[in-house]
C-alpha cells in the first residue's frame, strides 16, 4: 500500500530517571534513523514521543527523594528532553502525560469504552497498608522471591534473578513504604474484556502480520494468544495519575498502561490541530517503535483499545529490539548499573555520532546484545575513524595539494574499470541501504556504508595520486589521471554524507560544510549522482570528523563501573543483614565513608600549600586536562589537572587554591606535572576548588 503520511512513535520513557544506553539503543535511536530517512525522501512524517509522568515508578522516586512526584517529573522531564535533544534524536513533540491536554485526551478515550458499555466494573480483594491507609500497587510491595529467595523483591518482579511475579507468589509480604504487614481488603476497578477481542486479534496479528513483523515481535504476541486472553484492571488506587472521570470513582486513576499509550494521540493533538489525518485516515503508516518488552502493550493491549474505540489507524508495524547489556550484564536502573546519555555527554563532549554509530553497528535487533567500554573504543577508532573519517580526510587533503583545493574534472577518454566499479558501488549501496531501512534493518544498512568508505579507501589506495605526481616527465598525463581519481572520490564524499545523515546527522552536517553545499543536497533523491560537486568549484580545508578514543578515556569509564559494581555488593551485603529500606539508605551512605585511619605522623609528610593560579590552557588533544601555572611566591610550578570538562581557563585565573605541593612530579601527555590541585565534588558531580576562606599569601602553608 502507497501510504501518504507516516506517523513514528517511540516508546514514552518513564521520567523518573535519565535515559540510558539501552534506552537509545532499544529504539529512540532506530526511530530517529528511520524518521530522519523518512525526511530525506521529502515524507510527509510526524515524530511522536513526550515523558510517561504518571504510575509507580514516579511515585516510587518521589518517596526516596523526599519530594512531590510532580517535583521528579518536572526533574526528569528536563534532564531526558536535553538528553534527547544533544543526541540528534529529532522528535517534531516532545511532549508529557501530564498535561491537561493529555488528562482531557485521556478521560475522554475512557468515557467513550464506558459510554458504550464496554468495561466490566468488578469488586477484589487487593493488598492494603493500614498504617499508611492505601491500597498497594505491586510496586509497593516487597517478600522473599519465591524462585531465588531475594528477600526484596517486589510484587510485580524480583530485580536480582528477574522472574515476573505477582503478589500473591511472595513470602512474608509487606509494604515499602512503611514496612508493615498487608491485609486485603475490597476495592473496585474497571477492568478492558480483552478476551473479547481475542478472535479479532488472531485473525488481525497471526493471519495478517506473520510475514512483516519482525520474528521477535509475531512470536511474543502469538504465544499470548496462545494462552489465552482476559479482562485486565484499567484503573488503579492511587492520587497520582489521571483521575478516573466517574463520579463514584474518587481515590481512583486510569492504569498507566491504559493512559500512556493514549500519550501518542495527545502528543500529536498537542503538535497540530490536523492531528486526526494521522490517526484517523487509512492511508497513514503508524510505526510503534519499543523495546521488547514493551510489545504485549503495542501489539495487544492498546491495538484492542483504539478498536474498541473505533475510528483509529492501527499499527503497521511494532519494530522492537531486544535488550542492550553492560559489560555482561543487565542494565538496571535501581542498581545504577547504566551508562547514562547525560553523563556520556559530559565525558565526551560533541561526540554524539560516535555513540549513535556503536549503539546502531552493535544493535540488539534480533538478540540481547553487550555494549562495552573496549567494544566502543574499537568501533570507533578502527571503523569511523580509521575507514570513514581517514577516507573522507585523505581525499580533501590530497584535493587541495594535488588538485589546488578545488573539485577537478572528469576525463572521460581515460575513464577505467575501477573509475566505473565505483561509481556503480555507490548506485548498489543506495539500493542496499534503503531496502534495509525500510526493513528495519538499520544495523546492516550502516555497514553497508562503512563498507562503502572501505571501498573507497581501497581504490585511493590503488591509484595512489601522490605517487602520479611525483613523475614531472608525465606531468600532463598524470594529472589528468590524478584528476579522475579525486573527481571520483569527492563525488564518494557527497554520497556519503547522504547515506550517513540518518545515521550520523551531526558528521553530515560536518561534511556539507567542508564541501560548501546546503543541506539540502542530502536529500535521498541525490544519493547515487556522481555531479554533486561541480568542477573547479573550491572546497574547504579538511576537518577531522572523529576524534580516536584514547585508552585513558576508556580507562576512566571502566573505573566508574567498578566503583558501581563495589555499591552494588555493598547494598546486596547490607540486604541480607537488614531489609528495611532505612538501611538501605544508611549502606548507600557508608559507601563514600571515610577512609582507613591514619596517623599524625602519616599527615604531617604531606606539604599542603596555598597557591594563586596565575594561567591556564588547554592541553593540546586531550579533552579533559588543563595545563595550569600556579604561584607559589618563591616559585612558579606546572600543574596538569583533569578538570577541563568542569572549567573553562578564563575563568580559573586569580582563584586560589590548595596543592599538594611534595607530591613526586609525572608526565601527562609530554607535560612534566609537579604537584595536585585538591577537588571536592558536589553531588550532582560537580568539582569545587578547596580553596581559602579569605586571600591568603601565595606559598602560604596549610596546616
Amino acid at each position: 500500500m502507497d501510504f501518504k503520511r507516516y506517523l513514528i512513535t517511540a516508546a514514552l520513557p518513564y521520567a523518573n530517571g535519565p535515559v540510558h544506553i539501552g534506552h537509545l539503543a532499544g529504539c529512540y535511536l532506530p526511530a530517529d534513523i528511520y524518521v530522519r530517512f523518512l525526511r530525506s525522501q521529502k515524507k510527509d512524517v510526524q515524530f511522536i514521543c513526550g515523558s510517561d509522568e504518571h504510575g509507580v515508578p514516579i511515585t516510587i522516586r518521589a518517596m526516596k527523594e523526599g519530594i512531590t512526584p510532580q517535583d521528579v517529573v518536572d526533574k526528569y522531564n528536563t534532564i531526558i528532553k536535553n538528553s534527547f535533544e544533544e543526541m540528534g534524536i529529532s522528535f517534531n513533540i516532545y511532549s508529557r502525560t501530564s498535561s491537561k491536554i493529555h488528562t482531557e485526551t485521556a478521560q475522554a478515550f475512557f468515557l467513550n469504552l464506558y459510554n458504550k458499555g464496554i468495561f466490566e466494573e468488578r469488586e477484589s480483594e487487593q493488598y492494603y497498608d493500614e498504617s499508611k491507609e492505601m491500597f498497594l500497587a505491586d510496586r509497593y510491595i516487597l517478600g522473599t522471591c519465591p524462585v531465588c529467595g531475594n528477600n526484596n523483591a517486589y510484587g510485580d518482579q524480583c530485580e536480582k534473578c528477574g522472574s515476573s511475579l505477582s503478589p500473591e507468589q511472595l513470602i512474608d509480604p509487606r509494604s515499602a513504604l512503611s514496612s508493615a504487614s498487608l491485609v486485603k481488603k475490597k476495592t473496585k476497578h474497571w477492568y478492558f474484556p480483552l478476551d473479547k477481542y481475542e478472535n479479532w486479534l488472531k485473525e488481525w496479528i497471526v493471519e495478517g502480520k506473520k510475514d512483516h513483523w519482525k520474528s521477535n515481535v509475531y512470536g511474543q504476541c502469538k504465544s499470548w494468544l496462545d494462552n489465552g486472553l482476559y479482562p485486565r484492571a484499567m484503573t488503579r488506587d492511587s492520587t497520582w495519575g489521571v483521575p478516573v472521570p466517574l463520579p463514584d470513582a474518587v481515590g481512583k486513576v486510569l492504569y498507566v498502561w491504559f493512559d500512556a499509550p493514549i500519550g501518542y494521540i495527545s502528543a500529536t493533538k498537542e503538535l497540530t490541530n490536523l492531528w486526526s489525518d494521522y490517526w484517523c485516515n487509512e492511508d497513514t503508516k503508524l510505526v510503534h517503535f519499543i523495546g521488547k518488552d514493551n510489545i504485549v502493550f503495542h501489539c495487544i493491549i492498546f491495538p484492542a483499545m483504539l478498536k474498541a474505540h473505533g475510528g483509529f489507524v492501527l499499527p503497521e508495524s511494532v519494530p522492537a529490539n531486544e535488550f542492550l547489556n553492560l559489560e555482561g550484564e543487565k542494565i538496571s536502573t535501581s542498581r545504577n548499573w547504566a551508562v547514562w546519555v547525560n553523563d556520556f555527554l559530559k565525558d565526551f563532549p560533541d561526540q554524539q555520532d560516535t555513540l549513535r554509530y556503536v549503539l546502531c553497528a552493535n544493535a540488539p535487533e534480533t538478540k540481547d546484545n553487550d555494549f562495552t567500554w573496549k567494544d566502543f573504543q574499537d568501533r570507533v577508532n578502527s571503523e569511523l575513524v580509521a575507514i570513514f573519517g581517514n577516507f573522507v580526510n585523505r581525499t580533501f587533503v590530497l584535493m587541495h595539494k594535488l588538485c589546488k583545493g578545488r573539485v577537478p574534472k572528469m576525463h572521460n577518454d581515460i575513464v577505467d574499470v575501477s573509475d566505473n566499479g565505483l561509481a556503480d558501488d555507490i548506485v548498489a549501496t543506495k539500493l542496499k541501504v534503503e531496502q534495509n531501512i525500510e526493513n528495519y534493518k538499520f544495523r546492516d544498512a550502516l555497514y553497508e556504508i562503512i563498507d562503502l568508505a572501505r571501498k573507497g579507501n581501497k581504490y585511493l589506495q590503488d591509484k595512489a595520486p601522490w605517487l602520479l605526481a611525483k613523475t614531472p616527465e608525465l606531468q600532463l598525463e598524470n594529472q589528468q589521471k590524478i584528476d579522475n581519481c579525486l573527481h571520483v572520490c569527492l563525488q564518494l564524499t557527497a554520497n556519503l554524507a547522504i547515506l550517513i545523515n540518518p545515521f550520523l546527522p551531526f558528521t553530515a552536517k560536518k561534511m556539507c560544510f567542508m564541501m560548501k553545499v546546503v543541506e539540502r543536497m542530502l536529500e535521498w533523491e541525490n544519493a547515487g549522482r556522481l555531479d554533486l560537486l561541480k568542477v573547479s568549484y573550491p572546497l574547504r580545508a579538511p576537518e577531522l570528523l572523529f576524534k580516536k578514543i584514547e585508552d585513558i578515556e576508556i580507562e576512566q569509564q571502566i573505573n566508574k563501573l567498578k566503583e558501581t559494581q563495589k555499591t552494588i555488593k555493598m547494598s546486596e551485603t547490607t540486604d541480607k543483614m537488614d531489609n528495611t529500606e532505612t538501611v538501605r539508605q544508611e549502606i548507600k551512605l557508608e559507601v563514600h565513608a571515610p577512609k582507613q585511619e591514619i596517623t599524625y605522623e602519616d599527615f604531617a609528610k604531606l606539604d599542603l600549600r596555598v597557591a594563586t593560579i596565575i594561567g591556564a590552557e588547554k592541553v593540546k588533544n586531550a579533552d579533559k586536562l588543563l595545563k595550569i601555572e600556579l604561584d607559589l611566591k618563591t616559585e612558579i610550578r606546572t600543574v596538569v589537572s583533569g578538570i577541563a570538562l568542569h572549567f573553562k581557563p578564563e575563568d580559573i585565573i586569580g582563584k586560589q587554591v590548595t596543592i599538594v605541593a611534595n607530591l613526586a612530579p609525572r608526565k601527562l601527555k609530554g607535560i612534566e606535572s609537579k604537584g595536585m590541585i585538591l577537588m571536592a565534588e558536589n553531588e550532582d558531580g560537580r568539582l569545587i576548588f578547596v580553596s581559602p576562606l579569605e586571600k591568603a599569601d601565595a606559598g602560604s602553608e596549610v596546616k
